[in-house]
């Protein structure tokens, strides 16, 4: 009786292990594949309006994901509890993304991936002021260390650049999706999440094609295919890793998203990362990671 359960704390074990480990995997692969959907917009260039950019991407995701929507049942869905705060989280989702595409568009993928990693900073700070949850003074000198780091990558000779400070926005919207995210995941499943996310996204800025509409070239189809497939499969393997792991194990290798940026923007446009970019980068990750740990560490009390 001993052995047998010695032998089933061992295979819980080994479980576990191995369910951290696809985690993982799942959340590097995610985070290349997102940061490729990056490079295919910068190539894009600002010859395509984001809004546009951000129309096709919602109907190339929606399409690769249609299988998995069928699979699970259009009914089952379609239905939600929660329609209004679908909305709202769709209509911040799309706002950062168009954002987020114009800044691709003009600057280094680096420093906008770099400024973008400030999400858990501001997801903090959302929190407390929308949800009342309490911050301990641990977490708020993180908060402050992590400003310091975005200062630094936005404000590195004194002169603030308007895309900086529109990636700043972009960023804070997105934060914003996550406080709708923790309310939606408590009876919304993530198919569905993702559905109306799209769908409303796809109406939304569909409004908007007639102002800012171009005709497709040939190479454009082919790099918007690419942005589409590559938003899709990180959507996809993200969520896989958020399910099968815990986010205080998973999250410190998102921040790898920093490290191919810098590697595409070398590699791609010749772009080096100056000093104050890899210092802020830095700080950043380092205060995201303790904001997240402090984050787990609450809720297993």
């Amino acid at each position: 009786m001993l052995l047998k359960r010695r032998n089933d704390i061992n295979l819980n074990m080994n479980w576990t292990k191995n369910s951290n480990t696809r985690a993982i995997i799942a959340m590097l692969v995610a985070t290349i594949a997102l940061s490729s959907m990056t490079v295919f917009v910068k190539i894009i260039g600002p010859n395509y309006h984001p809004i546009q950019i951000t129309f096709l991407r919602a109907v190339i995701v929606l399409v690769v994901l249609a299988p998995f929507i069928l699979r699970s049942g259009i009914a089952k869905v379609v239905h939600t509890q929660k329609p209004i705060l679908h909305i709202f989280r769709a209509l911040a989702g799309a706002a950062s993304n168009i954002l987020y595409f114009y800044c691709y568009q003009r600057m280094s993928i680096a420093d906008v991936t770099v400024i973008g990693q400030a999400v858990p900073i501001f997801v903090c700070i959302l929190a407390t002021l929308f949800l009342g949850e309490k911050v301990g003074w641990r977490r708020w000198l993180a908060i402050s260390l992590g400003f310091s780091g975005v200062v630094l990558v936005i404000n590195p000779s004194g002169d603030i650049q308007t895309e900086s400070l529109v990636a700043l926005l972009a960023t804070l919207l997105f934060a914003s999706t996550f406080l709708f995210m923790r309310v939606l995941g408590k009876t919304e499943s993530p198919t569905t999440v993702v559905f109306y996310y799209m769908a409303i996204s796809i109406l939304v800025t569909g409004l908007a094609q007639p102002f800012v509409w171009k005709s497709l070239s040939y190479d454009f189809l082919w790099l918007m295919l690419g942005v589409g497939v590559s938003a899709a499969i990180g959507q996809m393997l993200m969520s896989y890793s958020l399910k099968n792991a815990e986010a205080s194990i998973i999250t410190p290798f998102k921040y790898s998203g920093i490290l191919w940026a810098i590697i595409f923007d070398l590699v791609i446009w010749n772009l080096s990362p100056i000093f104050s970019t890899l210092l802020g980068g830095f700080i950043i990750t380092l205060s995201g990671i303790y904001i997240f740990q402090r984050e787990t560490k609450k809720k297993s009390k």
